[in-house]
């Protein structure tokens, strides 16, 4: 059995000033504060979620 991607998502951006679908896709993806970090898969989901808020985020593979 493989071991499934991952990817980590650092939050480098203040959600202060942004539109709110960009703050929920921030939420929902469980960032709260600049500089956590967060393990989650890598699939077509995630990988819009990162799409929409890519000036706010620094992704990399885990």
């Amino acid at each position: 059995m493989a071991a499934e991607k991952k990817l980590k998502i650092t939050l480098v951006k203040s959600t202060i000033g942004q539109i709110p679908k960009a703050k929920a896709t921030i939420e929902a993806m469980g960032l709260r504060k600049i500089g956590q970090t967060v393990e989650l898969p890598d699939n077509g989901a995630t990988r819009g979620q990162i799409q929409k808020v890519r000036h706010m985020v620094k992704v990399e593979e885990a």
